[in-house]
């Protein structure tokens, strides 16, 4: 357990620093993410739920100052009776936290005086932030927010960027998720104020810019990423999201997303691992369910995550070392063997081997 906390403890220590001594330049560069990055909604209070929430802290406020004054009545003058009961008491701490200040009833002795600067003062001021504290809130937030993003940066390694949050962005979004990728894994990147919007409404992290531009990627720690994925609306804008996202990071695993089947090359030579030409590809499947639908229709089945069948892929087992692929629990299409790609019925893919990884087709298992 003390491992667990003591990167948590750390983390909040480095946002207080942050907040309170950050240098000049790390200031400007949380403001602008704070700016830029758009964390997950929480819960809002509705606006009625703030306003009684708020009077019932300054009644808590006042009724500490009437406390304090009546312990302490005997170091109090009344100009009235020279007496201090509880409504006196009530009606000084009133008069005295809304800074009216009648002077009727006043501090008359050394300690009464000295209550009056160390508590009575402070609760004033406190009292008077509740009640207008609009200003305040909106700074608040500022800070909240700032922080949050700066502890999410400080934690963030090993994730997934996805840019583009349209119909490509959102589907291989849902088959990660359905991969067991948690949300806090995924970083979206849009330019559009609308699209991040939509991100941040589904529990994810978002950036708002140009992801051709380092500072965008920057933004969204691409640096420290473990995988991104390109789906913007263009080839131009794919290829130089790339070649930036690789100069970034050499060792990421990048997937692009293109339109035309020429834009490939470029794609590849400017740093992605993987290219799926989403034209070609739908052209192919339109072909396939034309001549043959029912294999059209199951294509579509293994490409859609969590609706029938699924595609799998998975490290071998020590219980399935040794054995034929046909001997496995689910059935194995696939044997990925040191890079290489083997079928089920490939000599080679007779016996399977420690290190080989196997890709599977099962039946979605239901949550229930």
């Amino acid at each position: 357990m003390k491992d667990e906390t003591q990167p948590a403890e750390t983390g909040r220590l480095s946002v207080f620093r942050s907040l309170w001594s950050g240098t000049r330049s790390g200031g400007q560069v949380d403001a602008e993410a704070a700016r830029t990055v758009v964390m997950p909604v929480m819960g809002v209070v509705p606006p009625l739920q703030q306003v009684l929430r708020r009077l019932t802290m300054a009644l808590g406020v006042l009724l500490a100052t009437v406390a304090i004054v009546y312990v302490d009545r005997g170091g109090y003058h009344d100009n009235a009776n020279d007496s201090v009961g509880l409504l006196d008491a009530f009606y000084y701490a009133t008069v005295t936290l809304s800074t009216t200040g009648y002077g009727d009833i006043v501090p008359h002795s050394d300690s009464a005086r000295l209550t009056n600067i160390l508590l009575i003062t402070p609760l004033r001021v406190l009292f008077l932030i509740i009640l207008v504290g609009t200003t305040l809130e909106v700074l608040t937030e500022r800070t909240r927010q700032q922080a949050r993003v700066h502890r999410w940066k400080s934690r963030t390694q090993g994730h997934v960027v996805v840019v583009g949050y349209g119909t490509k962005g959102r589907h291989a979004i849902a088959t990660l998720l359905g991969q067991g990728t948690p949300k806090d894994k995924i970083v979206i990147i849009d330019p559009q104020q609308k699209a991040v919007k939509a991100a941040s409404s589904d529990g994810f992290v978002a950036v708002l810019g140009d992801a051709t531009r380092s500072e965008t990627l920057l933004q969204a720690e691409v640096p420290r990423a473990a995988q991104v994925i390109i789906a913007p609306e263009r080839d131009d804008t794919a290829t130089l999201v790339t070649l930036t996202a690789r100069q970034l990071n050499r060792r990421a695993a990048i997937v692009a997303a293109v339109r035309e089947d020429e834009n490939v090359p470029l794609v590849k030579q400017s740093g992605a691992d993987a290219v799926v030409t989403s034209s070609s590809s739908a052209g192919r499947l339109l072909g396939l369910s034309t001549i043959k639908p029912y294999v059209g229709t199951v294509l579509e089945d293994l490409m859609t995550y969590g609706s029938g069948l699924d595609l799998s892929e998975r490290p071998v087992t020590d219980e399935e070392t040794g054995r034929s692929p046909r001997e496995c629990t689910d059935q194995v299409v696939v044997v990925v063997r040191r890079r290489e790609v083997l079928g089920y019925d490939h000599p080679d893919a007779a016996t399977l081997r420690p290190g080989d990884r196997v890709i599977t087709v099962s039946r979605t298992k239901s949550h229930g």
